[in-house]
């Protein structure tokens, strides 16, 4: 196994190739050296007839694509940067609960790892206050069906001087860089379990994402400023989840769902 030049070893492909299938059933992995956007590639690969299940992790993304149209570049093998198809059979009514699900499932396999992470609505996921990893979400239609593809950015070996914004953060600044290989199969476990019980379990499934996720996110209680797409701002404090994933702020004796937003928390004085 080689390193980079930072000491940064690879991904190791024997390994993920023989991950125990129980925890990765029906996942296909694939690792690329470099690419622009792994979202772009599965995307394509979408459009093309992929089965649900395809992977594909980049090394190096020198084109990351975020929420609100942010681009980003990590360092080479100091992340974990990949994409996972998914065609889901649930109604299409439901598919707003997929980003927050993802973002749920990372956060579950960080705490696994021993990290006290948390979820930011809808689906950054935090360490303390910091950002410690990003989910995009894309829905693409193709001749199989619509198709639903995520995107995740997980900061794994940066160091502080290599974090891009000081809101962000990685796991070797919050205390420990672990394997990125074994970290990878945890976090792609928790994905498919998570997304499995969801497809599977129905109206009930539903709601217990939503007591789990809830239970999760850090938001909730806080006084946050919602940027929202139309260029208005919202303030006041966030209480709650609706049953369409939407999150509830209340404000001068008022309550407004927000379906989408950059939410910022307000630090108490």
């Amino acid at each position: 196994m080689t390193t980079d030049p930072a000491g940064r070893p690879p991904l190791d492909a024997a390994r993920l190739a023989a991950a125990d299938p129980d925890l990765l059933p029906g996942l296909t992995v694939e690792v690329v050296d470099e690419a622009a956007s792994t979202n772009a590639l599965v995307l394509d690969r979408a459009r093309s007839g992929a089965a649900e299940g395809l992977v594909v992790v980049a090394e190096h993304q020198t084109a990351g694509r975020g929420r609100l149209d942010r681009t980003w570049e990590t360092p080479a093998r100091s992340a974990l940067t990949f994409s996972l198809l998914l065609r889901p059979s649930a109604p299409l009514r439901s598919w707003p609960w997929l980003p927050l699900l993802a973002g749920y499932a990372v956060d579950k396999a960080l705490k696994a790892e021993g990290f006290e992470a948390s979820v930011k609505w809808p689906n950054d996921v935090l360490i303390g206050d910091r950002k410690v990893a990003g989910i995009l979400l894309e829905q693409v239609e193709t001749d199989a069906g619509p198709a639903a593809v995520v995107g995740v950015g997980l900061n794994v070996g940066m160091t502080a001087e290599e974090l891009p914004v000081p809101e962000a953060t990685s796991l070797a600044v919050a205390g420990d860089v672990p394997d990125r290989t074994a970290l990878l199969v945890s976090v792609l476990a928790s994905l498919w379990e998570s997304y499995t019980a969801w497809q599977v379990g129905g109206d009930l499934a539903g709601m217990r994402l939503a007591e789990s996720y809830a239970a999760a996110c850090a938001t909730l209680g806080r006084q946050v400023r919602v940027d929202l797409p139309s260029g208005d701002v919202l303030t006041g404090t966030a209480t709650g989840i609706d049953p369409s994933g939407r999150l509830l702020v209340d404000h001068d004796g008022e309550s407004t769902a927000v379906s989408a937003g950059d939410v910022v928390h307000v630090r108490s004085e």
